[in-house]
């Protein structure tokens, strides 16, 4: 043979060495080849082993396990992920990270090594490190070569998609929040990009991200709720006292900077930003240096939206500077606070409220965490200030029951009177223009025509005092609300249907009908541009005389004689020009009955309670229990005068009930015809009946 076999020349040379040599040789290839098989099957049966105490999360023993095996058998990437994965059961997640890591070495493709290195740097809290792992993940499951393993990118978010779902509920967040806060730990004022980029750069916003990208749908709760936490924030309310810290004091500083001792006011703004922060928030917003006063459009949303701010706080904190410390029950309610007009929005909007004494201890030591729930607190504040628990538990703002709201106020006062129209423009759900130094009379008449155009309750024309030069039908001051609403004695309904017996025998039916269908078809008020239309029934005035009255006395009293009325009394400021029969004037006077729906017995329609036990209020919000309503005008209380929904009256029925309530007395208003042949109201110190 010209060539021989390389295999047939290694055996000839082993063959030339002897019996022994080949003996030898074959011996020790035997023994490797059984030890690396024996190492093989011992390294599968633990990582079996490992697998089944990993499924019953048996952490250790699958750590020792996997351990033993990779001993055993140090190249397979299966049963370092597992150790790793035990690992992380055990949260030693610096361990679970080099497991991982060696994972990612063995099998560089695998999108499994960089899963478990997120899984172990979320652990660690390294959350940037662990976003950025998880991205490179993705990546590898985008370029895998099989379908089954892209399919896996289905259970997993991109961290853009969560950054956006995180910022939209941020946004709706901050959208009932104030434009400006303090961060109650570096004391610095902080607009709302400065709270949005200390949240995305805290550890808990990491930390949202981190963890909602391996979920397959969005976990919108735990975003919403971890939000919430870190934006929400407390609200101060107190009174003014001299010179306050202004924005301008602290802006661009800490307000626990020493360098700012010397400011006025100080002292209770620390103490306010520690009490907060102390209560568990961030945040913290105060009336004096949080809104920039000098820039007209941040002052009239600022105005507009306290009421939004107040009720959407996480806490407002009452400050008592004139409340001592261990002071017992009553000082509350004798407090400045109780006297001042934005406080009585501040006292009603807020959900959670706490009062504390002027060193800052909670008032009466009451440690309920809510002192809207505490009923000590709340009959104190209910005699000092006449507004009902309900009220303050769970007001809708909203415009019903305007003239009991409007009584809330009329005790209080304000540095700048055109605030005590202001102040109401939340609780009445009302946004319109801020003008400081248009005087109160005119911010309040813009307020009340607002209210009367808008829900076409009357209520407020009921009052007593000087007219305002708004509009004559208006009262000048908030004042005028202090007497309560007038309420005159309603009929039994037995007293009503023994008239409608007696009425049926002398009156036609047309007629009544006829004037039930007149009455329902009168429109309802408009109030514009300062000019009232106001639906009425007008009794003409055919006599006015001046009863003798002394020669300095500023009021004068009139007796008042009216078509189908009894005579009456009337003293007011205005000088009006007499007359009667034998001496009739150009000039026409009415009293006027202004017209009543309710009395028309219509069957109701459900309308929105105002006072709701729902944490939120809305046009979609429900309920049928805890709310409080009051009178809607001042003649119609006409509790148990008629049947209720269970029996439907006909329309004749409630023509012959209408006659009958129409001749019962009334509240009247009289007006005076002016050369434009509009009509002004004559003010009088007393509810003319």
């Amino acid at each position: 043979m010209d060539t021989i076999d390389e295999s047939a020349k290694a055996s000839c040379l082993v063959w030339s060495h002897g019996k022994s040599a080949v003996r030898d040789v074959t011996y020790t290839t035997v023994l490797t080849h059984i030890h690396s098989a024996f190492k093989q099957e011992c390294s599968a049966l633990c990582a079996a082993n490992g697998d089944a105490a990993l499924a019953a999360s048996d952490y250790d023993r699958a750590i020792d396990l996997y351990s033993a095996a990779i001993t055993l058998n140090s190249s397979s990437s299966t049963v370092f992920a597992n150790r790793s994965k035990a690992k992380l059961g055990k949260m030693l997640w610096l361990e679970a990270l080099l497991d991982a890591q060696k994972v990612i070495k063995l099998d560089s493709l695998s999108y499994l090594g960089y899963n478990l290195k997120h899984a172990a740097l979320h652990g660690a809290q390294r959350y940037d490190e662990a976003i950025q792992t998880f991205q490179t993940m993705l990546s590898k499951l985008d370029d895998a070569p099989d379908i089954q393993t892209r399919k896996l990118r289905h259970q997993y978010l991109r961290p853009s998609q969560v950054e956006r779902v995180i910022r939209q509920v941020i946004n709706a967040q901050l959208e009932n929040a104030p434009l400006r806060v303090l961060d109650t730990t570096t004391g610095l004022l902080c607009d709302r990009e400065a709270q949005i980029s200390a949240f995305t750069t805290s550890t808990e916003y990491k930390e949202l991200l981190s963890s909602t990208v391996t979920r397959p749908d969005l976990d919108t709760q735990r975003i919403e709720e971890v939000v919430r936490r870190n934006l929400q924030y407390a609200m101060l309310s107190h009174r003014w006292e001299g010179r306050e810290p202004l924005l301008q004091d602290i802006q661009g500083k800490s307000v626990y900077d020493s360098e700012l001792d010397s400011v006025c006011g100080m002292t209770k703004l620390r103490s306010f930003c520690k009490t907060a922060r102390d209560a568990g928030y961030n945040w913290a917003w105060s009336d004096t240096c949080c809104i920039d006063k000098t820039i007209n459009v941040e002052l009239q949303q600022s105005v507009n939206s306290m009421f939004v701010w107040y009720h959407h706080s996480a806490l407002t904190i009452v400050y008592l500077s004139d409340v001592p410390p261990s002071s017992k029950s009553g000082a509350l309610a004798k407090s400045v606070w109780n006297t001042r007009g934005w406080t009585v929005q501040e006292f009603i909007a807020p959900k959670v409220i706490l009062f504390y004494q002027n060193n800052w201890t909670l008032y009466l030591n009451d440690r309920t965490p809510n002192h809207k729930e505490s009923v000590a607190i709340m009959q104190e504040l209910k005699a000092a200030t006449g507004i009902d628990r309900s009220a303050v538990v769970a007001l809708r703002p909203s415009m019903i029951g305007a003239r009991e709201k409007l009584r809330w106020a009329s005790t209080r006062v304000t540095t700048r009177q055109e605030d005590i129209a202001y102040s109401l423009f939340g609780i009445f759900d009302v946004r319109l223009p801020v003008d400081y130094g248009e005087k109160q009379d005119k911010a309040l008449g813009r307020l009340l025509q607002e209210i009367v155009a808008r829900s076409g309750d009357i209520t407020s024309l009921d009052w007593v005092g000087k007219p305002s030069a708004f509009n004559s039908c208006l009262p000048i001051s908030i004042t005028s609300y202090q007497a309560p609403p007038c309420k005159l004695p309603s009929l039994p309904e037995d007293e009503i249907q023994s008239s409608v017996s007696s009425l049926r025998k002398i009156v036609a039916v047309d007629f009544a009908s006829n004037l039930y269908t007149q009455l329902r078809k009168m429109s309802a008020p408009r109030f514009a541009t300062q000019r009232l239309h106001l639906p009425c029934i007008a009794f003409n005035v055919r006599e006015v005389r001046r009863v003798h009255s002394p020669a300095l006395e500023t009021h004068f009293t009139y007796r008042v004689k009216a078509d189908g009325l009894l005579d009456l009394l009337i003293t007011t400021d205005d000088t009006l020009v007499q007359f009667w029969l034998a001496k009739p004037i150009e000039q026409h006077f009415v009293l006027v009955r202004p017209w009543d729906r309710s009395l028309l017995e219509l069957p109701d329609f459900a309308e929105p309670p105002e006072f709701m036990e729902s944490s939120d209020f809305g046009p979609d919000t429900e309920s049928e229990e805890g709310y409080w309503t009051p009178p809607s005008s001042p003649s119609q209380d006409w509790s148990g005068d008629y049947p209720g929904n269970e029996e439907v009256l006909d329309q004749e029925s409630r023509a012959f009930r209408l006659l009958v309530r129409l001749g019962q007395p009334f509240s009247a208003f009289l007006l005076a015809q002016q050369r434009s042949g509009e009509y002004k109201r004559i003010a009088s110190d007393h509810d003319i009946i």
